[in-house]
């Protein structure tokens, strides 16, 4: 098991839970990172091969993220060890049970994440009244329903895509993950005249360079089928996608996926990280030596805690939408130019812009004084 005393730094982790229940099988993992902004909102991850290094890597993106985005809300994590698909009712009882043993930890704000959805929030917020992301009948803003990150993706790639010598219009797209995040980033991308001409999922990977009808696409997703299942186009194998030669590449799927040993096989111009820690910082650095501009995910991905923290404090659909447009253009025009400016990449100027926010605020808090 990873040391989490070798993880921490200054900034954090602030606590960390471990909560077993083996008559249910429970196990999970909880990272309060840092609480200086405010109480941490970050989403709740299940899948069955999850650790608790990738949740404090996690935690941290959300601290960034949450700081970057001029939120009043410190970063967490949370991740829940199973098979997302696994039968309702089973899943069910984890989640209500993973929340129940957090009932009085008022430092952490659940939210959906890569296995969990709306559903699971309202269970979560049945047990402790503590979640975003809630479905609409009880109030909330279906993130991944309405497509908040996805969102904020298009808007970043309004901003970004000039940085890169790109025009959105006509812009070919490769989207690594058509889930959620991906499909939304599709669909917003080419009303602005952008072509999707490859897209993967757990199954494998679509191409077309004549162009994919994004609409067709979502609906066979949303009909619980695949890429594959798509009538015209090539089927490759699921890694495919990222050797498609293209002018902007959205990876919405698992960490790491570009490394170092694959790094080279990218052939595109702009990176917009639709998913957290989806690169090494080795996998950046390459693409930055090569001309290839990467927005990172805590500035690029921001629409959906954006929209949940709006949700937070009962703000409408349009005013969290005006919201995540606002923050993450303005937040990726900083970033951008002071990549230039400065001569670095742009993951560190934006860690240096959310950085500075988190220590501003940790001066104001008794136990966080610098």
């Amino acid at each position: 098991m990873t040391d989490v005393f070798q993880l921490a730094d200054d900034l954090g982790p602030a606590k960390v839970i471990h909560v077993q229940e083996p008559t249910l099988e429970l196990k999970a993992v909880v990272f309060v990172d840092n609480v200086a902004c405010g109480p941490p909102i970050g989403g709740l991850r299940m899948a069955p091969d999850v650790s608790v290094e990738e949740c404090f890597r996690l935690a941290r993106a959300m601290t960034m993220k949450n700081a970057a985005a001029g939120l009043p809300h410190g970063g967490g994590k949370s991740v829940l060890w199973g098979d997302p698909r696994m039968q309702s009712e089973r899943k069910e009882a984890l989640i209500r049970a993973f929340a129940h043993a957090l009932r009085n930890e008022s430092d952490y704000i659940f939210g959906p994440d890569m296995g969990t959805d709306e559903t699971c929030m309202a269970w979560v917020d049945d047990e402790i009244g503590r979640a975003i992301g809630l479905p609409a009948a009880l109030g909330g803003i279906p993130l991944d329903e309405l497509g908040a990150t996805g969102w904020g993706l298009c808007n970043c790639a309004e901003v970004a895509a000039p940085h890169a010598g790109l025009a959105l219009d006509g812009a070919r797209v490769a989207i690594q993950g058509f889930g959620a995040v991906g499909k939304h980033a599709a669909r917003f991308l080419a009303a602005q005249g952008a072509r999707l001409v490859a897209a993967s999922d757990t199954r494998g990977t679509l191409v077309d360079e004549q162009g994919i009808d994004v609409a067709a696409l979502i609906a066979l997703k949303e009909d619980g089928r695949t890429v594959w299942d798509y009538p015209s186009g090539r089927k490759l194998d699921r890694d495919a996608v990222i050797d498609v030669v293209c002018d902007i590449w959205i990876p919405a799927a698992r960490p790491d996926v570009i490394r170092e040993e694959n790094v080279g096989r990218l052939r595109t111009r702009l990176v917009l990280q639709g998913a957290n820690i989806p690169f090494t910082a080795g996998a950046e650095k390459v693409l930055h030596e090569k001309g290839v501009l990467v927005v990172p995910d805590f500035v690029a991905n921001a629409g959906g805690v954006i929209c949940g923290a709006m949700e937070y404090v009962g703000a409408t659909q349009r005013a969290a939408f005006d919201a995540i447009a606002e923050k993450i253009r303005a937040n990726t025009e900083a970033v951008l130019a002071a990549s230039k400016r400065d001569r670095v990449l742009p993951r560190i100027a934006a860690l240096d812009l959310a950085t500075a926010r988190v220590r501003a605020a940790m001066k104001t808090r008794r136990f966080h004084s610098m």
